[in-house]
């Protein structure tokens, strides 16, 4: 059975409160996890320590943290932390982000994003191990020490996030499981090859990592304002966020679609990026409309074979009364 999980919002969160009440109501309502992404305003572990301790089942996730900001070594700690915190609730997942928030807001090179989350990956899974991390990678380097608590048990499973094939590959190869976002059904039946393949490659048994797909929800009763919301927040990641979102995009069979978003935000015309994101596009890749099209919706995506979870998101510029409500008529 496909888990259901709340991908906490990056926008509507006025404070650590707020986030934790939602993690809450996640957890009365029987969600199995909660993630928190880390962009450029709270930290992301700061504020599950506090959801960890005022949460006592659901689990807690970390979706995603950059390899570049922290080191892998700070990144194992870390999650090893956040584990015992939470009582053994905890998952991480990691990844490269992207060039605007790596160069514009952390100050470093966005290079080498493969090698630096195949190595994050690495030396995560060796410091949580407890043993002494002895490692010689392309970009890391690392002798001589060990975590100095004891390592928690279980360790906490270590997710890595990708959009393209050799990203996806390199999640299935490495790490426990895989983070999708922006992905059509027929896109990510495409990525989920690649993770198998990558499955296959590091000989790992597929039955123990999961594949969590982000998908951005959003049920009103008013249909057309909660596809509006769905439409500016499509936009804003094909046209504002760089080339990644875009050029996924466009694998997926939407390269004019994907240029055009790109072309009308670029010349800082956002109303027409979200008028591009057409109907069929915005039901392949999104959630939206009153909630009984929602529920319906959302079980054409947890019917495909190879997703474990889907993970309910909202678009950038819902409201806590939108969030809250598609929180409950998505509940498990």
């Amino acid at each position: 059975m496909t888990a259901r999980d709340v991908y906490l919002p990056v926008a509507a969160q006025p404070s650590v409160d707020t986030l934790v009440g939602m993690s809450q109501q996640a957890e009365d309502r029987g969600y199995d996890r909660v993630w928190l992404p880390e962009t450029w305003g709270r930290d992301a572990v700061t504020t599950l320590t506090s959801i960890a301790e005022r949460t006592s089942s659901v689990g807690l996730g970390s979706s995603i943290l950059n390899v570049y900001s922290r080191s892998p070594a700070l990144l194992g700690q870390t999650a090893a932390t956040l584990q015992e915190v939470s009582d053994g609730r905890f998952r991480a997942g990691v990844g490269p982000s992207g060039p605007i928030v790596i160069e514009g807001w952390h100050g470093r090179d966005f290079e080498n994003p493969l090698k630096y989350t195949r190595e994050a990956v690495d030396i995560m899974k060796l410091v949580l191990a407890g043993d002494t991390v002895e490692y010689d990678g392309d970009i890391f380097s690392l002798s001589g020490f060990r975590l100095r608590c004891e390592p928690p048990e279980p360790a906490p499973p270590v997710d890595a996030g990708g959009l393209g094939p050799k990203s996806v590959e390199l999640a299935g190869r490495f790490a426990d499981g895989w983070h999708a976002l922006m992905l059509t059904a027929d896109g990510l039946r495409d990525r989920l090859e690649d993770f198998e393949h990558g499955a296959d490659l590091g000989d790992r048994d597929r039955a123990d990592q999961r594949v969590t797909l982000s998908l951005t929800c959003c049920a009103m009763d008013d249909r057309e304002q909660a596809r509006e919301l769905a439409r500016q927040h499509v936009a804003f990641y094909i046209g504002g966020m760089g080339t990644f979102y875009r050029d996924a995009l466009a694998r997926q069979g939407y390269e004019d679609t994907a240029h055009e978003i790109a072309e009308q935000w670029g010349s800082g015309n956002k109303a027409a990026a979200a008028d591009a994101v057409g109907d069929e596009l915005l039901d392949s890749i999104a959630v939206a409309g009153t909630p009984e099209e929602c529920r319906d919706r959302l079980a054409r995506f947890e019917d495909i074979s190879g997703v474990d979870a889907i993970n309910i998101s909202f678009p950038r510029a819902a409201d806590r009364d939108t969030i809250d409500a598609t929180i409950d008529v998505l509940a498990p």
